[in-house]
């Protein structure tokens, strides 16, 4: 009878089954995290599939060698990567994914964005669509593709940090609505994509802060579409131009009312270019600006990215403040050949 009930505890949930107290303690993985897990990785390896044999490796010779990342972006060859890194250069070879090496040609370069479009003869070689930036959302999974420190064919993954970030190009000119992201960066990623989980490129990565881990910033697709076009195009970026030089002056909160301003402060005009146009629309030393086609501006960073969005030849409306009075002038800019 003890025997019988030995065997009955053996073949239940009691202490003498070690057997089945061994596979009930076993630690189970979530289903739906592995799920997740599983779908992030998807996520990751289908990008670099897709995107990965677009993105080509820069070698350029000038007064230093150097090298850096780009990302093909139409199927007739053209390279978009930054300006820093082919800034000076005498000759640029291109590799790609099968390990051919070619001569690119400069198509044109932009330091105030720090974008440029390089071109290969190759028109056989995948490229890699454009989506929209516009439409990201902090936490959003996003892939980095490069080449850092000459290893070529390297991903990170991450997230995005924060939108609407501000970042100086080496121009000293600041690059608006720059994406933060937390993906590891290394020299040699400049110039390369930045995508999204559908495999469509949202960014160009330009510039991580050196001593800080997952700090890094991408130009946004959006502001490149209409860089590469101007460069292909033109050569260059033309920008509306008022002729002016001023600074940032404080306001009173009561006057930041008064006139609906951002932030509290104006732009005061310090100097006018000879017969330009703001000296040709009646401007004259002293003014204030505080809004141009009625959206507030508050220092030459504003007035830079507002102008940056039209040609040149383009008409607009300044309000200003002469004398303690506000006054509406109308002005027609020229292009801005020093960008």
């Amino acid at each position: 009878m003890l025997e019988f009930l030995l065997n009955e505890l053996d073949t239940q949930d009691g202490f003498s089954n070690t057997k089945s107290l061994e596979a009930d303690n076993t630690p189970k993985v979530n289903d739906d995290a592995q799920n997740l897990l599983d779908a992030y990785s998807r996520a990751v390896i289908n990008v670099v599939d897709t995107i990965g044999p677009a993105v080509v490796y820069i070698r350029t010779t000038g007064k230093k060698e150097g090298s850096g990342s780009g990302v093909i972006i139409t199927p007739d060859g053209f390279i978009l990567t930054n300006h820093h890194v082919v800034e000076d250069a005498r000759s640029l070879d291109i590799t790609l994914t099968d390990e051919r090496i070619l001569r690119a040609d400069l198509i044109g370069s932009d330091p105030a964005t720090d974008l440029a479009v390089i071109r290969i003869s190759d028109t056989k070689a995948p490229y890699a669509p454009l989506g929209n930036s516009d439409n990201l959302k902090v936490g959003q999974l996003v892939i980095a593709l490069g080449n850092p420190l000459g290893f070529q064919n390297t991903v990170s993954a991450g997230v995005v940090s924060a939108l609407g970030r501000s970042l100086r190009a080496t121009s000293g000119r600041l690059i608006e609505n720059v994406i933060q992201t937390d993906t590891a960066l290394n020299p040699g990623n400049s110039g390369g994509p930045l995508v999204d989980s559908r495999g469509f490129v949202i960014g160009i990565n330009t510039a991580m802060i050196y001593m800080a881990q997952g700090l890094s910033f991408a130009v946004p697709v959006n502001t490149a579409r209409y860089v590469v076009s101007e460069l292909i195009r033109h050569g260059r970026v033309r920008r509306a131009h008022l002729g002016i030089s001023a600074a940032s002056r404080p306001i009173s909160r009561k006057a930041q009312r008064v006139l609906k301003q951002k932030a509290p402060s104006l732009i005061e005009i310090m100097e006018l270019e000879k017969q330009g146009p703001a000296a040709s629309a009646g401007l004259i030393k002293g003014d204030f600006i505080y809004a141009v086609n009625g959206e507030s501006v508050s220092g030459m960073d504003d007035l830079y990215h507002y102008l940056a969005k039209f040609p040149p030849g383009t008409t607009f409306t300044l309000s200003i403040i002469r004398l303690g009075k506000e006054r509406e002038i109308t002005i027609t800019s020229t292009e801005n050949l020093l960008t």
